[in-house]
């Protein structure tokens, strides 16, 4: 069984991106999806899909940037992920705004319980 076609992140994006969260203390970049994105305490905070950046925020910071003209985050249409909104191509073409907005999502996930790791599962023999 084969999944969705998914385009690849653009090249600047995907080092925008890497640059964005070097600096973020506590971040751990990953990839979901085959997609680059970065966790905090377990609990993914941003990340890239396709051309899109999208970053998770509590309800009223949502509601805030969602005044910008962000969108809901869907990865499969009709599909949006809870919490999560995509920036909008001004906030992405400014460096200062983007970082603000990324900020405020880290603090936001860190505040959150840590995740629970899960047990690995016994090697197959």
């Amino acid at each position: 069984m084969q999944g969705p076609a998914w385009g690849k992140s653009p090249p600047d994006l995907v080092d925008a991106f890497a640059a964005a969260i070097a600096d973020l203390p506590g971040s751990e970049p990953r990839k979901m999806f085959g997609f680059p994105a970065a966790f905090v305490n377990g609990h993914l905070f941003t990340g890239l899909f396709e051309d899109r950046w999208f970053v998770r925020l509590p309800e009223a910071d949502r509601a805030e940037l969602a005044g910008t003209g962000a969108a809901a985050f869907e990865p499969m249409p009709g599909r949006p992920m809870r919490d999560y909104l995509e920036l909008p191509a001004a906030i992405l073409a400014d460096e200062a705004a983007r970082d603000s907005w990324l900020r405020r999502s880290l603090d936001h996930v860190a505040s959150l319980p840590p995740k629970p790791k899960k047990p690995k599962k016994p090697k197959k023999r």
